[in-house]
């Protein structure tokens, strides 16, 4: 393996659309939603594993999650987990990840990769990251992945790339928000759009200098903290200063202002898993069309159900249509996959009416 190479596993979020199963304290990316054995973070570690050396392999994530990261890779060293004592978006946790891998290795590219998507074909994934580590190590470069839409998809941020180029690395015009079901059919139709994934690639330095130019105030924050990195001093200069950091995301505070991004069209399938609908859609079915984990299914005219309980549990389901159907020890959720996306405003109601406990 390159020891140059070097992955940023972002294990913080909380995954309130997949409530009950996914909650603050034990958020999906823990959890194995798939039913294969592996939990979300602990897939996306093997797939990182491939081609990134153990050692090289840093996860960012909430302070709170450090025991579960350490429970469920056991490879990993404690000084591989970077913890955040506040929420505050991915930039900042990204330039602190940065300067970390810069102390150990002035030369290294790094990729920063969601804990919770959903690729089958790993080798194709490695291909194309190793494909922009490549550019990144030649020139100061910004690389993402870019996946081809399928469908209008609204739930999606969009990548407009520029049409001219002849390689596969085509350069980035402009990040789009997400658009209303009108706008993306017109994306799809200019043949020039791309699913935004969320996975990026750089060298350390490239990033860092990105930073300085772009986020300046953000820098010199992170950048006062260089001598106590990767050393005992480290927590105690972060726990201090990382919550005065800026609430932005990466893509506000450097993609959006940098001239030097580009995409690669991704070569393999992928889906983000934000919703027990796009978890429903990579599951194999039964012949009524019901995608059923750790359960046991007596159907009798339903179709289209998302069912899940736990311990291989019995559940009988009668004349129910397009379901998202999850028993849970002390809560049972029973919610039209067609509302799926105002699951958190259920929680919201569920905490105020019965307590933390439950979220």
């Amino acid at each position: 393996m390159n020891k140059n190479y070097y992955a940023v596993l972002m294990a913080g979020g909380v995954g309130s659309r997949f409530w009950p199963i996914s909650t603050s304290a034990y958020p999906k990316q823990f959890h194995d939603m798939l039913g294969t054995g592996d939990t979300l973070i602990q897939k996306t570690f093997k797939r990182l594993n491939r081609f990134v050396p153990t050692e090289n392999i840093l996860i960012l994530t909430n302070e709170r999650y450090n025991d579960l990261v350490l429970e469920q890779l056991p490879a990993v060293k404690q000084e591989q987990v970077v913890l955040e004592p506040a929420m505050r978006n991915t930039a900042p946790c990204i330039l602190y990840a940065a300067l970390k891998i810069h102390k150990m290795n002035p030369d290294g590219v790094m990729i920063v990769a969601p804990s919770d998507h959903w690729i089958e074909n790993e080798k194709a994934f490695e291909t194309d990251v190793v494909s922009c580590f490549d550019a990144c190590e030649q020139e100061a470069a910004l690389c993402t992945l870019g996946i081809t839409p399928t469908f209008p998809n609204t739930g999606f941020g969009y990548i407009e790339f520029e049409k001219e180029g002849k390689t596969n690395l085509k350069k980035v015009d402009q990040f789009r928000e997400k658009p209303n079901y009108e706008t993306a059919k017109d994306f799809l139709n200019q043949g020039n759009f791309l699913w935004n994934a969320g996975i990026f690639m750089w060298s350390v330095t490239t990033i860092i200098n990105a930073f300085k130019t772009h986020q300046k105030e953000l820098y010199e924050l992170f950048e006062e903290g260089i001598s106590a990195y990767n050393t005992d001093a480290e927590a105690t200069f972060i726990k201090e200063n990382y919550p005065k950091a800026e609430n932005i995301s990466i893509d506000y505070a450097i993609l959006e202002k940098s001239k030097s991004i580009y995409v690669l069209p991704a070569s393999f399938d992928w889906n983000d898993l934000g919703t027990w609908g796009s978890l429903y859609e990579k599951l194999d079915k039964d012949p009524e069309r019901n995608a059923v984990v750790n359960a046991r299914v007596l159907a009798d005219e339903a179709h289209g159900n998302m069912i899940r309980s736990s311990g291989d549990k019995i559940v009988v389901v009668d004349g129910l249509d397009d379901y998202i159907i999850v028993d849970k020890e002390n809560v049972l959720l029973i919610y039209p996959k067609a509302k799926e996306q105002d699951i958190k405003q259920v929680l919201n109601a569920v905490r105020a009416k019965f307590g933390d406990e439950y979220a």
